[in-house]
């Protein structure tokens, strides 16, 4: 055996090879520049643990960590035109729209589920902001509207998470039709005397903001969460005015009345849960001592009978 090659070259070898690192290894926090690990993260549910930063959440994970035991049916949404009026930029609007479906894996930006929280059925309607940023076209209006038809006849509770820069441009008209579409569709869920719950994520823009984003029973906001129909330079050039400190963000509407509280996302799954169950009208859960706890203590006297 020649030692020289089969051992020390190698070594050398590996020593002077540049080892290759992930590019996703290692996020760094917006807030800070904390560099924390990406497997870290994605346990905590994309939560920066220090900062407490809310980073984006893909639909498949925010619905994974939502329903119970991470099991849910991604519901069968109906075809739309593809390219309706075959738009092109830069690039072409389909082309677009097959990247991003290789990216994220969805066929738009709307994913739509049902499962249960805490043992209470839902139907729940997820935006992905990695998905043209959550644009709302003809196939993401059909979504929220199948999510609601089936809410309606599943007689559940339909909860859904807003995450969007508003209407998609490339389908023009087409794609502001579905603002009272989606407005319609709400009406029926909330015609059925069911509940309708809307998270508005970071951020929650446009269009969105103008239709069913904001026709939630309740309304419950991400922390520090964009949430507005206009973005704030828009609004300084128009009014002349510097805005206050922090506005749009989840913690100013909420101050102001626009948003009903702030929760963070550990806390959404048991906070909706028992928001649903009051809504329901559910009985409330008694828990009940054991039985042996139950048991009034003997008197003496039968303490004496039991001892004969």
């Amino acid at each position: 055996m020649n030692w020289i090659t089969n051992y020390v070259r190698p070594k050398i070898t590996s020593l002077l090879t540049r080892t290759e690192v992930p590019e996703n290894l290692w996020i760094k926090c917006p807030e800070t520049g904390e560099m924390v690990f990406h497997k870290d993260l994605e346990a905590n549910q994309w939560v920066i643990p220090s900062s407490n930063h809310h980073m984006r959440i893909s639909a498949k994970e925010r619905l994974k960590s939502f329903f119970d035991d991470g099991e849910y049916h991604a519901l069968e949404l109906k075809k739309v035109a593809a390219d309706p009026l075959k738009f092109r930029d830069e690039r072409r609007y389909v082309d677009r729209l097959k990247d991003s479906r290789t990216k994220t894996g969805l066929e738009d930006s709307v994913l739509v589920a049902r499962g249960s929280i805490e043992g209470l059925g839902i139907v729940a309607a997820v935006q992905d902001f990695a998905f043209m940023g959550g644009s709302l076209g003809m196939a993401a209006g059909e979504a929220i509207v199948t999510a609601a038809e089936s809410a309606v006849e599943r007689r559940r509770p339909l909860v859904l998470f807003a995450g969007s820069g508003g209407a998609r441009m490339q389908e023009g008209i087409l794609s502001l039709m579905q603002l009272p579409r989606t407005t319609v569709a709400v009406e029926m869920v909330k015609e059925a005397g069911l509940p309708y719950i809307v998270v508005l994520t970071n951020p929650t823009t446009g269009g969105v903001t103008a239709s069913y984003a904001m026709l939630g029973d309740v309304h419950i906001a991400e922390p520090g969460a964009l949430i507005g129909f206009a973005g704030q330079r828009v609004i300084e050039q128009t009014i002349r005015e510097k805005l206050p400190e922090g506005f749009q963000r989840a913690e100013y509407l909420m101050e102001h009345g626009m948003v009903d509280m702030v929760v963070h996302r550990h806390d959404l799954k048991r906070t909706i849960a028992r928001l649903l169950k009051v809504m329901m009208k559910h009985p409330a859960e008694v828990h009940r001592p054991e039985a042996a706890n139950d048991a009034a203590p003997a008197a003496p006297a039968e303490l004496a009978h039991a001892a004969e």
